[in-house]
């Protein structure tokens, strides 16, 4: 169950590892990635970031590559900035949501497109 605290740790984690992957990180294997979502555990002892990156699938795995490259580094900086007792274990994950929700944002659309009369049949009815 998440408290008020879990919440607040959680969405200042979002927020300063979206400003490193912005600013901070200057790995070339780094695409353009987005942080989607972050889960902290309870006790806060670890944390699982999930991002959505754009592009190819060799793209995407030097992305998480690159990540993971930069994991300790990111840790370090979420200590300095995020005010805990213990810094967390920090893991990354490829969430493709978005993804999901483009292709079936398309099937809809190529259904609807494959059925122009259906709507012209109703009218013609009345």
């Amino acid at each position: 169950m998440p408290t008020y605290r879990n919440d607040r740790v959680r969405a200042a984690m979002r927020q300063e590892i979206s400003n490193m992957l912005q600013r901070d990180l200057k790995d070339p294997r780094l695409g353009f990635a987005t942080v989607t979502d972050v889960r902290v555990s309870g006790d806060l002892q670890h944390v699982q970031v999930y991002v959505s990156i754009l592009g190819d699938d060799a793209s995407r795995q030097q992305t998480m590559q690159a990540l993971e490259s930069a994991r300790g580094y990111i840790r370090s900086e979420i200590g300095r900035r995020v005010q805990l007792r213990l810094t967390p274990e920090i893991s990354f994950a490829y969430d493709d949501s978005i993804e999901r929700g483009a292709r079936i944002l398309r099937i809809i659309s190529e259904i609807q497109s494959e059925e122009p009369g259906a709507k012209g049949d109703k009218e013609n009815e009345n």
